[in-house]
């Protein structure tokens, strides 16, 4: 007997604009056809388009079906075949919300069906909105419930910014869709998550939140939307880890398919429609959103691991059993699309900086992955492109291959927040270290990373010092901001370390947070939820006003 047909996912919305916007959902199935219906009495439709997503697999690290740790299924990557289905729903009212649900009819008849959400095209300047800031999900343990306090908080979100790393291996399949354990991306955006979490015997589930069926997601590229060189290993997380820099590949490969030869972001600008140009692609882009001019960056470089003594591919060596076979160096810290002054991307930026677009904007934000202020540890070393040192004794032999990153030369720092605060941006959003904390520059220029949904790495500060290499030519800051600013201390209810006194940052595997821009009172509020009480009340424990400089 043939099961009856299933939606992947809830639909969820993408790209609106000044009169529509779409509607995208994903299914297994190819399908026969597959519509949008809409309207106060969904007496209107709108046939979608499907495409086969062209790099999804599962591999023996995969969470999905019966698969587990203990009981494999796959022993090698496998393709997973899905298809996305996206539809345009046009003639829209701004400011006006209408109901709709998506119907897949398979290729033998049967149909499924979604609920009925709301959607409406992009808000008009003036309008009130809450936007929630977000970033690196990564299926951590801490997400679900942090997705379920956000509706629960402060109800239906107008637009959701994600600052990158969305799940941690992007071609893997059951990491956007289903991974068995009720964590993975879509389910907890989509209010379908189903994960426990546990203290003490005292045992909570959390579903996330009704997010995206309602508002419309704008994201950017972190380190885990790229993935390394296509099928060269026997793991997807092998794979992911496989990146090399495009002219070491054109070198190796010559010309032909460059991105399957060094990193790629193929699956992601697969699942998701943005905003594109000739220039970018779906990379890095700008949007106007109510008063907001939202500007996306593709600012994040490959983490590798800090000790110097790893058998790795390091941030700072490669390992001896690699140094006479460059095809295997992993070439440090590599910068997947570069962001200082004269590249591509700058100069796209200094054009949109100078729009009118851009100027007549109330409130201007730049979004990116890579923290330009932080007391993570990911911010060490310096974002710059690595400089190879390779040492050889006096038969030329290769005894060390190691990188520096000089701090004098940080493209975030030295290129790129001068144009920033030139342009008067008001607020600076990114992720990458796990934990929350925000800065303000000597100009009113306001920093904020807010992405604690845990597996947080910690804080530089106190007497927790970062993991930096010793006996190495660089010397890297261990405790604080490398580029100089002072944490701000949150102003409504911080948290205090065991001295008593207020920390200026959460950095917690227990307690989680999340951020609301509120358009109206151009004010950013944080909250935090302690996950070891299920029962107790979210706290907001931050609030700032960003405006006019």
């Amino acid at each position: 007997m043939i099961s009856p047909p299933q939606l992947l996912t809830d639909p969820f919305l993408q790209l609106p604009t000044k009169n529509s916007v779409r509607v995208v959902w994903f299914t297994e199935f190819a399908g026969d056809k597959h519509l949008v219906f809409y309207g106060e009495k969904l007496d209107q439709s709108s046939v979608a388009k499907t495409r086969k997503l062209s790099r999804t697999r599962e591999d023996q690290l995969s969470r999905v079906a019966n698969q587990t740790e203990n009981g494999q299924i796959f022993q090698q990557p496998v393709k997973r075949e899905i298809w996305r289905h996206e539809a345009e729903v046009t003639d829209l009212t701004p400011n006006v919300r209408i109901p709709y649900q998506v119907t897949s009819i398979r290729e033998d008849g049967e149909k499924v069906s979604s609920a009925v959400f709301t959607l409406a095209p992009s808000p008009k300047p003036g309008t009130a909105l809450k936007i929630l800031l977000t970033s690196d999900h990564q299926l951590k343990p801490m997400t679900a419930a942090n997705l379920q306090k956000v509706v629960e908080t402060v109800g239906r979100v107008d637009g959701v910014w994600f600052a990158g790393d969305l799940v941690n291996v992007p071609d893997r399949a059951s990491e956007w869709f289903d991974d068995n354990r009720g964590n993975a991306l879509f389910p907890g955006l989509q209010g379908r998550a189903n994960y426990e979490i546990e203290y003490n015997g005292v045992k909570a589930i959390y579903t996330g939140g009704k997010i995206i069926q309602n508002a419309p997601m704008f994201t950017c590229i972190g380190n885990h939307e790229v993935m390394g060189r296509y099928a060269r290993t026997k793991s997807l997380d092998s794979e992911f880890n496989d990146t090399i820099p495009r002219e070491v590949a054109e070198k190796l490969y010559g010309e032909d398919s460059l991105k399957d030869n060094s990193f790629n972001t193929l699956t992601y600008e697969e699942i998701f429609t943005l905003p594109e140009s000739k220039a970018s692609g779906k990379t890095y882009y700008a949007v106007t959103f109510g008063d907001v001019r939202l500007v996306v960056l593709y600012i994040t470089n490959m983490w590798r691991h800090p000790q110097l003594n790893s058998e790795r591919k390091g941030r700072y060596i490669e390992p001896v059993k690699d140094f006479q076979n460059p095809e295997n160096w992993g070439y440090g810290q590599l910068i997947y699309e570069p962001i200082f002054k004269g590249s591509q991307q700058y100069n796209w930026l200094q054009q949109e900086l100078n729009s009118d677009e851009f100027k007549k904007a109330k409130y201007k934000v730049v979004m990116f992955h890579h923290p330009p202020h932080t007391l993570g540890d990911n911010i060490v070393p310096a974002y710059t492109n690595p400089l190879t040192i390779i040492e050889r004794d006096n038969e030329e032999n290769i005894k060390a291959v190691r990188y520096e990153y000089p701090k004098n030369a940080d493209y975030i720092i030295g290129d790129l927040i001068p144009l920033l605060e030139a342009a008067k941006v008001q607020l600076v959003f990114y992720g990458h270290s796990h934990l929350w904390n925000r800065f303000v520059s000597d100009r009113g220029m306001h920093f904020l990373e807010t992405s604690n949904v845990g597996n947080s790495y910690g804080a530089a500060w106190g007497e927790r010092k970062r993991d930096i290499p010793t006996n190495y030519p660089e010397n890297y800051t261990r405790i604080g901001d490398p580029n100089g600013l002072e944490p701000v201390i949150p102003n409504i209810s911080p948290l205090l370390g065991e001295d008593g006194k207020p920390l200026p940052y959460i950095a917690s595997n227990e307690i989680t947070v999340f951020s609301i821009f509120d358009t109206k009172k151009g004010t950013i509020s944080s909250y935090r939820f302690d996950t070891r009480k299920p029962d107790s009340e979210v706290v907001k424990f931050d609030e700032f006003v960003i405006g006019d400089w």
